[in-house]
């Protein structure tokens, strides 16, 4: 047992189809290392590799103890190069290995970018299906941790544009490790951004402290052993009749908080991967409710929001009884002093719920 295993609450299980007969209350520091743990005892190919991710566990602790564990040969720390992390797992998604590479923040993946893009999302259609690039690429992303410019920005609209590339966002423990366990195993080259915000537990948007920690959370109780969420199934965080709310990763925890605040009748949706995207989850619920708000913490131009936008209007159109409103970061350099201004919060949405339910 790891050591965030270590630590893990346990309670007798429900009936599942997950392996083990326990479930745990885990963060999704734990939730995450345990799917690594679960992937690499099943299939001895799956390799982890990154800056300060074997013998130091990662800078986030999310590969603690599995060096120790599985041994250098795969668990093992690179030189400072992201180009080069990305280049080196692709080649071994191509001979047959499935490496599981951590870019220490997501602000860092920008180096890599070429291998992903021109080599990794391509290399299944370039070779007629003779080569894959079964990588997951693992990176921390978002605010939350009053890190600035260079380790709080979240890229993941670049990502959902790239053919061939699929992109997955948890935002509770129990999808943490159902996800990531999907995406190892996944034939295609796969972006998990894992938002370090909550890494220890959720936040209501109001105050930079934990609002209900991972202990009292439904979501946080974990199964055992291997199980898999699908990409491309969204979540349906609460049912309602009123407005139709997409959001992912943070922020749906902090729409949540302000829908109950409210006392809105919103179906939340979390939509856990934005490529593949459940749009058939999403269209069900727009034409249910009449409206639909999106909110992410991305900046606001070309961000996915637009994307999904588009998406809500073609689809929805002749349902929709107001336009569609989006609640993003700002159009700005990312924030250090002002972090939780920039973050889309209980007044910004707050305003955008009065405005579109009154229209």
């Amino acid at each position: 047992m790891s050591a965030p295993e270590a630590q893990a609450e346990t309670q007798t299980a429900p009936g599942g189809d997950a392996e083990g007969s326990t479930e745990r209350r885990l963060n999704m520091i734990e939730a995450i290392n345990e799917a690594l743990d679960v992937t690499m005892a099943r299939d001895p190919d799956i390799v982890i590799m990154g800056e300060d991710v074997g013998y130091f566990g990662g800078v986030f602790r999310c590969t603690a103890g599995l060096q120790e564990k599985y041994g250098r040969t795969r668990v093992f720390d690179t030189p400072i190069s992201e180009c080069g992390i990305i280049a080196a797992a692709v080649g071994m998604g191509a001979y047959g290995l499935r490496p599981v590479p951590e870019i220490q923040f997501a602000d860092y993946i920008y180096p890599g970018l070429d291998q992903l893009i021109s080599e990794a999302a391509r290399l299944r259609y370039r070779s007629a299906a003779e080569y894959i690039a079964p990588i997951t690429v693992r990176t921390p992303f978002g605010g939350g941790i009053f890190g600035g410019q260079t380790h709080s920005q979240s890229p993941e609209a670049i990502f959902a544009h790239v053919s061939g590339l699929k992109t997955v966002i948890p935002s509770t423990p129990y999808d943490a490790k159902g996800l990531l366990i999907a995406a190892i195993e996944d034939n295609d080259p796969v972006i998990f951004f894992e938002p370090k915000r909550i890494y220890n537990g959720p936040f209501n948007g109001y105050y930079d402290k934990p609002a209900q920690p991972w202990k009292k959370h439904a979501a946080s109780i974990v199964p055992e052993g291997h199980y898999t969420i699908p990409l491309g199934k969204a979540r349906i965080v609460t049912e309602g009749e009123a407005l139709t709310v997409l959001a992912y990763g943070t922020m749906v925890h902090v729409a949540e908080e302000v829908c109950r605040q409210k006392g809105v009748d919103a179906e939340i949706l979390d939509l856990r991967t934005l490529v593949p995207l459940d749009i058939e989850a999403i269209e069900a619920s727009v034409r249910k409710t009449g409206r639909c708000m999106i909110v992410h913490e991305a900046t606001r131009t070309a961000g996915f929001g637009a994307e999904l936008s588009a998406l809500v209007t073609e689809r929805c159109f002749y349902h929709l009884e107001a336009p569609v409103l989006r609640v993003t970061g700002f159009d700005t350099p990312y924030p250090h002093s002002l972090e939780w201004a920039y973050f889309p919060g209980p007044v910004r949405i707050g305003e955008a719920i009065d405005k579109i339910l009154s229209e």
